[in-house]
């Protein structure tokens, strides 16, 4: 809807966004009042303070709301988390961990929690090569569909135990099955 509706409204404060918007002086969004995604972890949150008098619109003034536990994107190393006093000031926050091992770690967020008992999310984004970029096709090219599943676990964990490339086989045979009886 356009701005003009609101022509003649002293102060209109509008719904919901997550961050603060002045659409015109008098027209605003205040935003939220607490940081609901880790996309806003870095932004201050506040409550608006309109002055109105027998003269319209006074001021406006942002007032900030106080941060009982923040929002915190942390990224590393699950060693480097877990040891560097650089990340003391984040221990009792709402942590989303970015781990840039080479291979994702075994219970990684179990053992995050330890340092930082908040820690809600966790994703593993370890470094990339110019081998690492190449296409889907070109990676899979003549390989077997067991030795494209093995290699993912490798890449995501480390080797599959002989319990788990068993597991992989019989799932890979059923799926195909499936397939051949459609």
């Amino acid at each position: 809807m356009p701005a003009s509706l609101f022509d003649g409204i002293t102060y209109t404060a509008l719904g919901h966004l997550h961050r603060p918007q002045a659409i015109a002086p008098a027209i605003r969004y205040s935003g939220s009042p607490l940081a609901y995604s880790f996309s806003e972890a870095a932004e201050g949150k506040a409550s608006l303070l309109v002055e109105l008098g027998p003269s319209g619109l006074g001021a406006v003034h942002a007032v900030p709301v106080p941060v009982g536990r923040r929002l915190t994107v942390l990224r590393g190393t699950l060693a480097d988390l877990l040891a560097s006093p650089v990340h003391t000031p984040h221990e009792n926050d709402i942590v989303a961990a970015v781990l840039t091992d080479l291979i994702r770690p075994l219970d990684a967020m179990v053992t995050l929690q330890r340092r930082f008992p908040f820690a809600v999310r966790l994703t593993h984004e370890p470094p990339t090569s110019e081998s690492d970029q190449r296409s889907f096709a070109a990676r899979t090219r003549g390989r077997t569909d067991l030795e494209i599943a093995l290699a993912f676990v490798t890449h995501v964990r480390t080797d599959p135990s002989p319990g788990e490339r068993e597991l992989l086989t019989a799932a890979l045979a059923a799926a195909r099955a499936v397939e051949d009886a459609a």
